[in-house]
C-alpha cells in the first residue's frame, strides 16, 4: 500500500466525493463479506436439518444483501470515475498553464513528444488511480478494522489472524516501493525517450527518406522500443512481486484462519456452523486488498506517468512574470537596448555583448547581419522569452522586468521567421492575432497581405483547414497568413523577423505596399537579409559579433566599405537591370492563366480531420489479428495458459481442502492429511498467479514493441503523403498509449480466456457427477456471467472507440500547443489555448462517464449474478439433502466449487473496458497498417556507369490527394545531363510539388517523368532517391548532434569528404562558436540554430551526398548576401557535370542557369535564359520588373 501525496495533493475539492465513494465501498465491502457469511449460515442450518421451507425467508434476505451491494458497488464506482475525470481535467489544464509560464525557454529545451506523454497520456493513465487506486486504497485501509470486529463476534482468536494476515497483504508491498519509484522514473524517461524519438522522425520522414536513412532510424526506433520492454519489465518485476506477496498473505491468512478453527471446533471453543462461516468467507474476507492488488497494474503504469508529470511540475521559469502594475502614463512605443549580454541557457558563448541601441516611438528601423548574429534572439528578448544576463531592456523607458509580460505582448506584433500555423481553419490562424476581430477586419488584414484572393479560390473559403503546422499551404501562403496575422493585431510596434523570405517578388510588392501603409505612425524593426524589405527604413541598425557596428540609412551605408556594403552590395547591383527592363519593357497585356478548378491545397474536413478513425474491425477480425500477432510467440503463450490453470485451480484447492477439513469435522474423522494439502495450496496460488503474470506481461511487452516498429516501418512507406493528412501528435498517441492498451489483450485476455472456458467446464462435469440438479442450478447464472460483457457491447465498443479518437485528437493538439507555443505567447492565446484543452477534455469525459456507467452496470450486475449463483446452488443442495439425495457435510464443498467456477469467467468479464478501448485502438493500428501505398518500390532499373542524369517531363498532370484542383497540369519539360534549370513563379505555383514528385514523394495522376530515358517508377524508391539530393524549402534537423545531422546524407562518408561539405556550406565558424563543435546538440527541429545556420546545414548535406542530380529549394532564402556568395561559388563547383534544379525567388540565384521555367497557376507558361525571358516581356520580365523595382526605390 501507499499513497503518492503529490497526487493527493491534485485531489482539493473533490477529497469529499472520494471518501464517499470510500464509505460506500466500505459498506459495500460489509455486504460482501455478509452475504458469503449468510451462506455459511444458511449451510449451517441445512447441516442442522432446517427443511426448504425453512430457508425461503433467510434466502430472501441473502438475496437483498446481494442486490444492495451490487447497487453499492455501482454507485461507488460511477462516483469514482467521475471524481477521476473532474481530477484528470484540472491537472491537464494546470500542466498546460505550467508550461506556458515557463515559456518557450523551457519548451524549447525539452522534447515535445517527452511533453505530450505526459500531458495526454499521462494525464489519462491517472484515471485509474484518481477513479479506482485511491479509492480501494482508503478501503482497503480500514478493512482490517471490519474484519477484526465482523469476525470477532465469531470467534477472537480466528479474527486476530485474519486481521494480521490482512495487515501483511496491505504494508509488506511498501516495502518494495522505493524500488517501484525508481524503476518507474527509469520506465518513464526511456517511454518519453521513445515517444520523443518516434515523434522526431515521423516529422522528420520527408528529410530521411530523402537520403535513404527512414531504414537506419527504424533500427534505431527498434532499439529504443526493445529498452522500453526491458525498463518495463523492471518495473512490473517489483510490482508483480507486491502483488505475489499479496496473494500470498490472502490465500495463507485465510488457510491459516481455517486451520485454527478446525482446532477450536475439536477443542469444544468454535461451533461447526461459525467454521462454516469463516470457510465461505474464505479469501472473500480479502476482497478489498485483492481488488487493489487488481489495480496494481495501471498502478503502476499511472505512477510511471506522474514521473513525467512532476518533471514538468517541478520546472522553474527562467523568467518570472511580474504582477500588472498601473503604469504612471500610457506605453510609449520606444524600445532601447543598454550594454546587453546575452547568452542562451547552457551555452558558453554569448550571442550579444555590450548590445546597445534605441528605437524611437514610430521609428522605422531595419536589423541586419550575418546568419547567427542574433537578430532573432532580440526580438526574443523584447518578448521576454529570455532575459539577458547583463544590460537592460526597455520598453518606453520602462525596464521589461518590472513589466508584467502581458503589458508588454500586447503591444508587439510578431512575423516570426519560421512561421507556425496551427491546425486549424485559415480564418482560425488569422484570427489568432484579435480573437474578438470581425469576419470583415479578417478579411480586411488578409486582402493587406494580399492572401485574400488565394483563400477565395479555397472550397471553404476562410473556414478552410491548412493541416498541421499549414502542410496544405505553400511557404509563401503560409507567411502571407502569420503577416495578415500580424495586421490584424494592430499592435504599435510590429516586428518582422524574416517575414518576407518565402514570398515571391510579385506578392512581396504588395504586401510590402500595404506594409508600408501600415508602419506610417508605428515602431518597426524589420529583421532582414533581403535589401527590398529594409532599404525605405528611417534608420538601419548592422550587427556583428555580438554588438552594433554601424548605423545610418541605406544610401550612406552602401557607399561604406563595411559589413553593410557587403551584405547589400550584390542586391544593389540588380539595379543595373533596371536599364534592361527599360530597354524591354514587359508586356501590358500578359495573357492571364486560367485558375485551375477550386482548390490548391487545403478543404473542410470534419473536426477529426487527420485523426485516424477507430472503424472498420469486428470483434471477430480484431482477435483473429492480435492472435496472429501473438502466434509467433506461441511457447510463451502456452506457458501462460499452464500458469494460468495452475493458478486457479490452487485457488480451488485452497477452497476444495477447506471444505473436506468441515467435512472431516462434521464426520469425526481425520483432517490432518488435508490440512497438508491446504498448506500446499495456499501459497501455490499466490506463487503461480506471479508465474503467470509475469510471463503474460513479459510476451505482451515484448509484443508490443514489434508493434510499435511495425507502425514507424508503415509510415516510413506511406510518408511524406500520408502525413498531408494526419497529424503527428496522433501518430504519435498511436505508437504509445493506443498500442499500450493493446497490452490488455496480450496479457490479461487470451489466457484467461482460455482458463475462463476450461475451469467451468471442470467444474459442471465435477458437480454433474454428484447431482445433476446441482450442475444445472449453476449453469444459467454462469452462462448468464460469461454473457455479461457482451450485453450492449455495441454502445461500450463505439464509446471506447471514439474516446480512443479523442484521445488521438488532444495528443495531436498537445503538440501544436506545445511547438507552436512561441506564437500562442506572442498572441497572448494561452486561455484560449487552455480553453482548447478543456473543450477537448470534455469532448472525452462525454464519451468517457456513459461508457464507464455502462460497464459499471455490468460488473455489478456480474457480482449479483455471482451470488446468485452460489445460493442456488445451496437452496438446490438443500433440497437433495432434505430428500436424502446428497449428504449434508458435501453441501459446503459443491457451494465453493460452484463460487469458484465464476472466478477466471468474472475476470474476463471485469476487463470489459480494457477490451473496449483495446479494440477501439486496434482499430487505429489497423487502420494505419491497412492504409495503401501511395508509391510502391519500382522493379529496378539497369545500372549505368556513366554519372549521366538528363531529365524528361512528359505531360505531368498532378492533383494531392482528396483535392479537386491540380496542382500540376500538362508539364513537358527536358532538362539535359548537367544542365541547370530553375524553376520560378508566384507562390503555390507548383515550384516545390514538382520537386517532390521528382523524388517520388508523390507520383502523377497522368503522364511520366523519365531519368535517362526510365521512367522514375521502375528505378527502386532508394536507387532513385540516392541519385538526387534535395535542399528542401523547410529544413529539418533532428534533435542530435551538428554532426550527425550532416551525416544523414552519407553516414559512411570519409573524414575529407565530411570536411569538404563543411567547408562548402561555410560552417566552419558557426562550428568553432559552439559549445561542443559538431558534437553539439543541435535541438528538436534546430531550435538552437537560426534559420540560416539551419540551411547551411542542409547545404552541407547536399554536398556530401554528392548525388548527379542537385534541387535547390529556396536553399539560400535565409542566409545574408555574403554567405550566400560563399556557398553559390561552392556549389558552382558542385553544379558542374551535375543536373542540378533551382528554386528560388531571388535573382542573384537564378539568373545563371542555363534555362529558366516558369510556373504559374500549376502550369508551364514560359521556358528560356533570363535574356530571352525579359526581351519576351511575359511573366518573368513582371516577376524580375517587381524584385529590380523593390531595390531601386531610393
Amino acid at each position: 500500500m501507499h499513497l503518492e501525496l503529490r497526487l493527493w495533493r491534485f485531489t482539493k475539492g473533490v477529497r469529499s466525493r472520494i471518501f464517499l465513494s470510500m464509505v460506500i465501498g466500505l459498506l459495500s465491502s460489509g455486504f460482501g463479506v455478509a452475504r458469503l457469511a449468510l451462506l455459511g449460515w444458511l449451510i449451517g442450518r441445512v447441516f442442522n436439518g432446517a427443511t426448504l421451507v425453512d430457508l425461503i425467508i433467510p434466502s430472501l434476505l441473502i438475496v437483498s444483501v446481494m442486490m444492495l451491494r451490487g447497487i453499492l458497488e455501482h454507485g461507488r464506482t460511477m462516483i469514482a470515475h467521475k471524481t477521476a475525470a473532474q481530477v484528470q481535467k484540472r491537472l491537464r489544464r494546470n500542466l498546460f498553464d505550467h508550461i506556458a509560464t515557463l515559456g518557450p525557454a523551457y519548451a524549447g529545451s525539452q522534447r515535445s513528444g517527452a511533453l505530450t506523454l505526459s500531458v495526454v497520456e499521462g494525464v489519462e493513465q491517472l484515471e485509474t488511480y484518481f477513479g479506482q487506486y485511491l479509492p480501494q486504497l482508503l478501503i482497503s485501509f480500514f478493512t482490517p478494522i471490519l474484519i477484526f470486529i465482523f469476525v470477532a463476534y465469531i470467534d477472537l482468536p480466528v479474527a486476530a489472524i485474519l486481521v494480521c494476515f490482512a495487515l501483511l497483504a496491505l504494508f509488506l508491498p511498501a516495502f518494495w516501493h522505493s524500488y517501484d519509484v525508481k524503476n518507474s522514473k527509469i520506465r518513464q524517461h526511456s517511454y518519453a525517450v521513445f515517444a520523443s524519438e518516434f515523434l522526431d522522425s515521423i516529422q522528420g520522414l520527408a528529410t530521411l527518406k530523402a537520403f535513404g536513412q527512414s531504414s537506419q532510424r527504424a533500427d534505431s526506433l527498434e532499439f529504443k522500443a526493445r529498452d522500453l520492454f526491458r525498463k518495463t519489465m523492471w518495473v512490473l518485476g517489483t510490482n508483480v512481486l507486491s502483488r505475489g506477496i499479496t496473494d500470498c498473505s490472502i490465500t495463507i491468512g485465510a488457510a491459516a484462519a481455517l486451520a485454527l478453527g478446525a482446532s477450536r471446533v475439536v477443542s469444544g471453543q468454535l461451533e461447526l456452523t461459525g467454521l462454516l462461516i469463516i470457510l465461505l468467507m474464505g479469501v472473500e474476507i480479502f476482497r478489498p486488498m485483492r481488488d487493489l492488488r487488481s489495480v496494481l497494474h495501471q498502478g503502476m503504469v499511472g505512477m510511471s506517468a506522474a514521473q513525467g508529470i512532476y518533471d514538468i511540475l517541478d520546472a522553474k521559469p527562467q523568467v518570472e512574470d511580474k504582477t500588472r502594475k498601473v503604469l504612471k502614463e500610457s506605453i510609449v512605443p520606444s524600445i532601447s537596448f543598454k550594454n546587453v549580454t546575452f547568452g542562451y541557457p547552457g551555452s558558453l558563448r554569448s550571442i550579444h555583448k555590450n548590445l546597445s541601441f534605441e528605437i524611437s516611438a514610430g521609428e522605422r528601423v531595419g536589423v541586419v547581419g550575418p546568419s547567427g548574429c542574433g537578430k532573432s534572439s532580440i526580438v526574443k528578448m523584447i518578448l521576454r522569452f529570455f532575459d539577458p544576463q547583463k544590460g537592460q531592456i526597455t520598453l518606453g523607458g520602462t525596464d521589461l522586468k518590472d513589466m508584467s509580460f502581458s503589458q508588454i505582448r500586447e503591444n508587439i506584433a510578431v512575423v516570426n521567421q519560421d512561421t507556425f500555423l496551427f491546425h486549424g481553419s485559415v480564418g482560425d490562424n488569422i484570427r489568432m492575432g484579435r480573437p474578438e476581430a470581425s469576419d470583415e477586419e479578417i478579411k480586411s488584414a488578409a486582402k493587406a497581405a494580399n492572401i485574400d484572393g488565394f483563400i477565395g479560390t479555397l472550397s471553404e473559403e476562410y473556414d478552410t483547414i491548412v493541416g498541421e503546422k499549414g502542410i496544405k499551404l505553400s511557404g509563401g501562403q503560409r507567411q502571407r497568413v502569420a503577416i495578415a496575422r500580424a495586421i490584424l493585431r494592430d499592435s504599435p510596434i510590429l516586428i518582422l523577423d524574416e517575414a518576407l523570405s518565402a514570398v515571391d517578388a510579385e506578392n512581396e510588392a504588395i504586401i510590402q505596399d500595404a506594409l508600408n501603409k501600415l508602419m506610417v505612425g508605428r515602431t518597426t524593426i524589420i529583421l532582414a537579409h533581403r535589401l527590398s524589405s529594409i532599404i525605405e527604413c528611417d534608420r538601419i541598425i548592422v550587427i556583428d559579433e555580438g554588438h552594433v557596428v554601424e548605423t545610418g540609412v541605406h544610401s550612406d551605408l552602401i557607399l561604406g566599405n563595411n559589413i553593410y556594403s557587403a551584405l547589400m552590395r550584390d542586391q544593389a547591383m540588380q539595379a543595373d537591370l533596371s536599364r534592361e527592363m527599360i530597354q524591354y519593357p514587359f508586356k501590358c497585356d500578359i495573357p492571364k492563366i486560367d485558375k485551375l478548378d477550386n482548390i490548391s491545397g487545403g478543404s473542410k474536413i470534419l473536426d477529426t480531420e487527420g485523426v485516424i478513425k477507430a472503424e472498420g474491425l469486428s470483434w471477430y477480425q480484431v482477435i483473429k489479428s492480435l492472435m496472429g500477432v501473438i502466434m509467433p510467440w506461441k511457447g510463451r503463450l502456452a506457458l501462460t495458459f499452464c500458469f494460468g490453470v495452475a493458478r486457479v485451480l490452487a485457488y480451488i484447492g485452497v477452497g476444495v481442502a477447506s471444505a473436506l477439513i468441515v467435512l472431516s469435522l462434521k464426520n469425526g474423522a481425520e483432517y490432518d492429511h488435508y490440512l497438508i494439502w491446504l498448506w500446499i495450496f495456499a501459497p501455490l496460488a499466490g506463487i503461480t498467479h506471479w508465474l503467470e503474470s509475469w510471463v503474460a506481461h513479459d510476451m505482451a511487452f515484448r509484443l508490443l514493441a514489434e508493434m510499435r516498429i511495425d507502425a514507424f516501418r508503415k509510415l516510413d512507406a506511406l510518408a511524406p503523403a500520408y502525413l498531408v493528412r494526419r497529424r503527428t501528435g496522433d501518430l504519435m498517441n498511436l505508437a504509445t498509449h493506443d498500442i499500450e492498451l493493446i497490452e490488455y489483450f496480450f496479457a490479461h485476455t487470451v489466457a484467461p480466456a482460455f482458463v475462463a472456458l476450461l475451469i467451468p467446464t471442470i467444474v459442471l462435469i465435477v458437480l454433474g457427477s454428484q447431482s445433476l440438479w446441482i450442475a444445472g442450478a449453476l449453469l444459467p447464472f454462469l452462462v448468464a456471467v460469461g454473457l455479461s460483457p457482451f450485453l450492449m457491447r455495441g454502445s461500450v465498443d463505439r464509446l471506447g472507440s471514439k474516446a480512443r479518437e479523442a484521445s488521438g485528437e488532444l495528443g495531436a493538439y498537445a503538440i501544436d500547443s506545445i511547438q507552436g507555443l512561441g506564437e500562442i505567447i506572442t498572441f497572448q492565446g494561452e486561455d484560449r489555448r487552455a480553453d482548447g484543452f478543456d473543450k477537448l477534455a470534455d469532448t472525452h469525459i462525454a464519451l468517457r462517464i456513459p461508457f464507464f456507467r455502462q460497464l459499471t452496470f455490468q460488473h455489478s450486475l456480474l457480482e449479483v449474478l455471482t451470488g446468485f449463483g452460489g445460493l442456488a446452488v445451496v437452496m438446490v443442495g438443500a433440497r437433495m439433502v432434505q430428500n436424502g439425495q446428497v449428504e449434508s457435510g458435501v453441501l459446503p464443498l459443491l457451494t465453493l466449487l460452484a463460487m469458484s467456477a465464476f472466478l477466471p469467467v468474472s475476470e474476463i468479464a471485469q476487463i470489459g473496458r480494457q477490451l473496449a478501448d483495446t479494440l477501439g485502438s486496434t482499430r487505429r493500428y489497423y487502420a494505419l497498417e491497412n492504409e495503401p501505398v501511395p508509391v510502391v518500390d519500382g522493379p529496378g532499373a539497369p545500372t549505368c556507369d556513366k554519372p549521366e542524369a538528363s531529365l524528361e517531363i512528359k505531360g505531368l498532370t498532378f492533383s494531392y490527394p482528396g483535392q479537386t484542383r491540380n496542382a500540376l497540369k500538362d508539364i513537358n519539360l527536358k532538362i539535359l545531363s548537367g544542365e541547370t534549370v530553375a524553376l520560378v513563379g508566384t507562390s503555390g505555383a507548383g515550384k516545390t510539388t514538382t520537386a517532390q514528385i521528382l523524388m517520388r514523394f508523390w507520383d502523377p495522376n497522368f503522364g511520366s517523368i523519365e531519368l535517362n530515358g526510365i521512367n522514375l517508377r521502375e528505378y527502386t524508391l532508394e536507387d532513385l532517391r540516392s541519385r538526387i539530393a534535395l535542399v528542401a524549402q523547410d529544413t529539418y534537423l533532428f534533435n542530435d548532434t551538428l554532426k550527425e545531422n550532416i551525416l544523414i546524407a552519407r553516414p559512411d562518408a570519409s573524414e575529407t569528404d565530411f570536411a569538404n561539405a563543411i567547408e562548402g556550406a561555410a560552417l566552419g565558424n558557426l562550428i568553432k562558436t559552439m559549445p561542443d563543435g559538431l558534437n553539439t546538440q543541435v535541438g528538436e527541429r534546430g531550435t538552437s540554430l537560426s534559420g540560416g545556420q539551419r540551411q547551411r546545414v542542409a547545404i552541407a548535406r547536399a554536398f556530401l551526398k554528392n548525388a548527379p542530380i542537385l534541387i535547390l529549394d529556396e536553399a539560400t532564402s535565409h542566409l545574408d548576401a555574403v554567405n550566400e556568395a560563399e556557398i553559390r561559388r561552392q556549389l558552382d563547383k558542385l553544379k558542374i557535370n551535375r543536373t542540378t534544379i533551382i528554386i528560388a525567388h531571388r535573382l542573384s540565384t537564378i539568373k545563371d542557369a542555363d534555362q529558366i521555367v516558369v510556373l504559374e497557376e500549376g502550369r508551364l507558361v514560359e521556358t528560356g535564359t533570363h535574356h530571352d525571358l525579359i526581351r519576351l516581356g511575359g511573366f518573368y520580365a513582371k516577376l524580375i520588373s517587381r524584385q529590380v523595382a523593390s531595390v531601386t526605390a531610393l
